[in-house]
């Protein structure tokens, strides 16, 4: 069987590039379409700003019967290929294939072609032409289980044609997983009531009429906690009051958490409802007024009992005294009543090189769920090959 490739450019080309995945899982229980909009805006140069200090290109291959049985995209980030990095390194992402590993292998190539001209060394995939939030590492654990919005579903034979290929595993992310009324260990007990009894530490829910005051006090958390971090930027006010903007709508108060000292903002605790449980019953890839109606039928008939733990955050200064098991701790009194509708709680996006974040999901009584790995492949396999500096 011969493969040909197609540059994506035309409106059917990009319908294409979204309908492969719905041929390729139709028959999977665990996949869940995500919404085309959220997949097409990262190839959008005016709404994606990577497109700022970057530049992307995605193909379709075809078989000899004009069917698309694979695609790939890949991208070069100008502010990342050196950092953290020995070569200069772009990426490739939003890979799906049939189990073949020569069309697996064309794709690659071309990945790889096409980063050579742009005078990369190495490439990353699967990854995201964006933040690493979203779209971002190959299923490699729990494939058993629908991911979370923002996170692929891939089949397991993926992971043997990246290694196949010679790929090799660069970070590993894990997903946790809790169940919500599981209380906190007596050690951690014992330590949340030290910082109960303590009245200049007050815990509270945020108030949704009041959520610039949330994301200036975010801000504060955030820029203290992560930007000594490498590659790290500070996040303006701005920056902080376009996500809670663009997160209000699925925003529940009951599950959003912030802990302060005189009135200082030390630490958050943030989850949402996972929207992939309400997509997988509308499963139309759109938010139109179908997907509309089945979305508010899904939201008034069934429970959204899944919420994702967004980010988990405490300033430096008061990290190791216990307000990681207060703030838990106080969500705990906040989920402990009768018909609370969240029963799981699965925490996305922790890096093997974050041991710290791993030790406080694990402190938690949490277990790891999922995995999703980042791969890395370098085109002179003859150069060193180093991991991420672990973040201390």
């Amino acid at each position: 069987m011969h493969y040909h490739l197609k540059e994506v450019t035309t409106a059917a080309h990009r319908k294409a590039f979204l309908m492969l995945p719905v041929k390729l899982y139709q028959n999977n229980p665990y996949w869940v379409r995500p919404l085309d909009a959220d997949i097409e805006k990262v190839f959008d140069p005016t709404k994606n700003k990577f497109f700022a200090h970057g530049k992307c290109i995605r193909w379709l291959l075809e078989n000899d019967r004009g069917e698309v049985v694979g695609r790939v995209a890949a991208f070069v980030n100008n502010k990342t290929i050196m950092q953290d990095n020995d070569q200069p390194t772009g990426g490739m992402g939003f890979f799906e294939c049939i189990n073949d590993q020569a069309a697996a292998f064309q794709l690659f190539d071309t990945c790889k072609n096409w980063l050579q001209q742009q005078g990369m060394e190495a490439m990353d995939g699967p990854i995201n032409f964006g933040e690493r939030d979203s779209w971002w590492g190959l299923l490699t654990e729990g494939f058993d289980r629908i991911p979370n919005y923002g996170m692929f579903y891939h089949h397991p034979y993926y992971k043997d044609l990246f290694e196949a290929y010679g790929f090799r595993e660069y970070f590993r992310q894990f997903t946790f997983y809790r169940p919500v009324d599981q209380d906190l260990s007596p050690v951690l007990k014992a330590r949340a009531e030290r910082i109960y009894r303590n009245p200049d530490y007050r815990f509270e829910c945020i108030d949704k009429k009041n959520l610039m005051k949330y994301a200036e006090d975010f801000r504060t958390i955030y820029n203290k906690a992560w930007t000594k971090h490498e590659g790290v930027s500070e996040m303006t006010r701005e920056q902080a009051q376009n996500l809670i903007k663009q997160m209000a709508p699925i925003l529940d108060p009951k599950i959003i958490y912030f802990a302060y000292y005189k009135e200082e903002p030390i630490a958050f605790y943030i989850n949402i409802p996972d929207l992939n449980q309400a997509l997988k019953v509308m499963n139309t890839g759109k938010f139109n007024l179908l997907g509309i109606i089945r979305f508010l039928w899904f939201k008034l008939t069934k429970d959204f009992d899944k919420m994702v733990g967004l980010v988990f955050g405490v300033v430096p200064e008061f990290q190791g005294r216990g307000v990681e098991s207060a703030i838990v701790g106080y969500a705990r009194q906040i989920t402990n009543v009768k018909n609370f509708r969240y029963k799981h709680l699965e925490m996305n996006w922790i890096g093997d090189f974050n041991p710290k974040m791993i030790k406080v999901a694990q402190m938690l009584g949490s277990e790891v769920a999922k995995v999703h790995t980042t791969y890395r492949y370098l085109f002179n396999p003859n150069q060193s090959f180093r991991k991420p500096t672990v973040i201390q």
